[in-house]
């Protein structure tokens, strides 16, 4: 059987195939996911919605190597995740994956370039300076480098967490509420990024969200609902993505 294709049948750079995961045993187990399998191809931004505890911070989670499966296949960029041991899984976390998180997650004693260059620093690699120097301009913070985030607005370190997560050039990007945390401004600045991260830089992004504004910025939408995949479809608008969420809420 071959693995799910992505969208429009093209070839998925993540995909997921008959992904379980339980929590507990007996009757008290609870199944976050049951046999949900999906693709999501390369150069495309989704947005994963669902009510709380539908399972869609859990698949995000286990797309990106953060958490085991009980059951099923993940490959990212041609890689088995499933049957890799910590050490290979951190590596290819480090190396194929950037994060964003609703808590930006920077480190407060390091400056913003600091900030942003630490994956590579962790890796022993040495930046492309053309390509730091294109996403700093990108994301509006250059002047702003030598800054602590304790010295930045909530915006501002959101920033420093996009060009942290491009910086390596991942394959992918997992987004999990990356405006949660964020005025309606500062939101939607961050959301244009990704968006601009995908139409101009190729990026792939799958993002998690309870925010049907944030939704609508996505090429794709995914509804979860009692772990399993409800709706599967192309870009809709807020009210649209409201709708589908009061449909299964």
């Amino acid at each position: 059987m071959d693995l799910p294709p992505g969208e429009n049948g093209s070839e998925a750079l993540v995909e997921a195939r008959t992904l379980s995961r339980r929590y507990g045993e007996g009757e008290a187990a609870v199944d976050a996911l049951s046999d949900v399998t999906v693709g999501f191809p390369s150069s495309r931004f989704a947005a994963i919605m669902g009510p709380s505890g539908s399972g869609k911070s859990t698949l995000m989670h286990i797309l990106a190597g953060l958490d085991r499966p009980t059951s099923g296949s993940v490959r990212l960029d041609g890689a088995e995740l499933t049957t890799m041991n910590d050490r290979d899984l951190t590596e290819m976390r480090r190396d194929r994956i950037g994060f964003i998180f609703q808590t930006f997650n920077l480190l407060p004693v390091l400056n913003a370039e600091e900030n942003i260059l630490l994956p590579l620093s962790i890796a022993g690699r040495k930046p492309d300076r053309e390509w730091f120097d294109r996403l700093i301009d990108t994301v509006g913070i250059r002047d702003r480098l030598s800054h602590r985030p304790a010295e930045l607005s909530g915006g501002q370190q959101q920033r420093v967490a996009v060009a942290r997560a491009l910086v390596s050039r991942p394959a992918v990007v997992f987004a999990d509420e990356p405006s949660g945390n964020l005025d309606s401004k500062a939101s939607g600045d961050v959301l244009d990024l990704l968006r601009h991260a995908v139409d101009d830089f190729g990026q792939t992004v799958v993002m998690v969200t309870h925010d049907a504004h944030a939704a609508s910025y996505a090429d794709r939408l995914l509804v979860l609902a009692d772990g399993r995949i409800v709706h599967d479809g192309e870009s809709v608008t807020a009210d649209q993505a409201l709708d589908l969420m009061k449909a299964v809420g």
